[in-house]
């Protein structure tokens, strides 16, 4: 994969969550016109099965409800069943799958309340 981080970081909101001064996790997403896109969730491995990624996904839905937006996006692995699992448990819907490159990828959706 070639990614520029030095464009994402200054392009993109990346957040992190920390248990002491370890960095455990990480959400990268980008403000689109309706809604906000999640790039990209990742956890250590040490560190998975603790709840961290659900606690990342319910930060990008409050900073997607802070700029006005009412739905999440985010796409994965078809491969990933564990992400898609996770995904599905907290709130979002299939809502097209596509072939690539000899996979699958899942795109899912996630419609924010207001309060």
């Amino acid at each position: 994969m070639a990614v520029d981080y030095d464009q994402a970081v200054r392009e993109h909101w990346i957040d992190v969550i920390s248990i002491g001064p370890r960095i455990v996790g990480l959400i990268q997403m980008m403000l689109r016109e309706d809604h906000l896109w999640i790039e990209n969730v990742a956890v250590r491995p040490e560190d998975q099965g603790r709840g961290l990624g659900r606690q990342l996904l319910a930060h990008a839905e409050r900073r997607a409800i802070e700029a006005g937006c009412t739905e999440t996006r985010l796409l994965t692995n078809a491969a990933f069943e564990a992400n898609v699992a996770l995904y599905e448990r907290t709130g979002y819907v299939i809502v097209k799958r596509e072939p690539f490159m000899g996979g699958t990828t899942v795109y899912m959706s996630k419609s924010l309340g207001r309060s």
